[in-house]
């Protein structure tokens, strides 16, 4: 089940991007969102990309040379300025059509791609910005409402035969090959769609971080629709 995003407690709502970047997560709240109505036709912008792969990343200069209506105009102008305000603030932001993610089938029981609930790790102090501005959004989910997946008996018990048995060096596996950064929800666990248009800061996981790391997931594609999204 998706929630909408205002019933909940760890998620705080800010008016504009200063206020975006400069609130500390704090105490329960680990996702800060600045809430927008986006004007503009930003499906024109996805339709005159050519995408012959899963995914493509635009750059600035293959916006400014695409040939719009007043409306692509307009979108147009609002992907240059979000990718320069974030820019701005030392991030690497990067513009993504996405036909579909790649999927991770090396473990049947334990699949580690974008559409598994997971955390971003860093091993300095960072957040992950993204926002979806046409297609299915991201999701996220409160960290009470999942489990993470290495904790979950079956899982732990497949993961420490694919280990070899050894309780040596275990925990330094489930690490190095990303399994602790998984996690399932619940079964009463609702997810929370991000929204189109609005600009989110997610709490990651980093040596200095006072929050829980915010659990986000890859939305499942409609089929035929491509997604238009930044993320940094």
């Amino acid at each position: 089940m998706t929630n909408s995003l205002h019933s909940n407690i760890h998620i705080q709502q800010v008016s504009d991007f200063q206020e975006l970047v400069s609130t500390s997560f704090q105490g329960g709240i680990n996702a800060i969102c600045w809430n927008r109505k986006l004007i503009g036709d930003f499906s024109e912008i996805v339709q005159k990309i050519e995408l012959n792969e899963n995914m493509v990343e635009i750059t600035q200069e293959e916006l400014r040379e695409l040939q719009l209506s007043k409306q692509g105009q307009l979108a147009r102008e609002i992907l240059i300025n979000d990718f320069n305000l974030l820019k701005a603030q030392g991030a690497s932001p990067v513009l993504n059509i996405i036909n579909n993610y790649e999927r991770d089938d090396s473990y049947p029981f334990f699949p580690t791609d974008v559409y598994s609930f997971h955390v971003d790790r860093s091993p300095i102090p960072s957040a992950t910005f993204l926002c979806t501005y046409f297609g299915e959004s991201s999701e996220i989910i409160p960290n009470s409402e999942a489990t993470q997946k290495v904790l979950i008996p079956e899982i732990r018990a497949e993961l420490k035969k694919l280990h070899g048995g050894k309780e040596d060096g275990f925990e330094v596996f489930l690490s190095e090959y990303f399994f602790d950064l998984h996690y399932q929800a619940k079964p009463d666990g609702n997810a929370i769609s991000l929204g189109i248009g609005n600009l989110w800061k997610l709490a990651i996981d980093h040596p200095q971080s006072k929050v829980l790391p915010c659990l986000h997931r890859a939305p499942k594609e409609k089929e035929g629709e491509k997604r238009l999204m930044i993320i940094c």
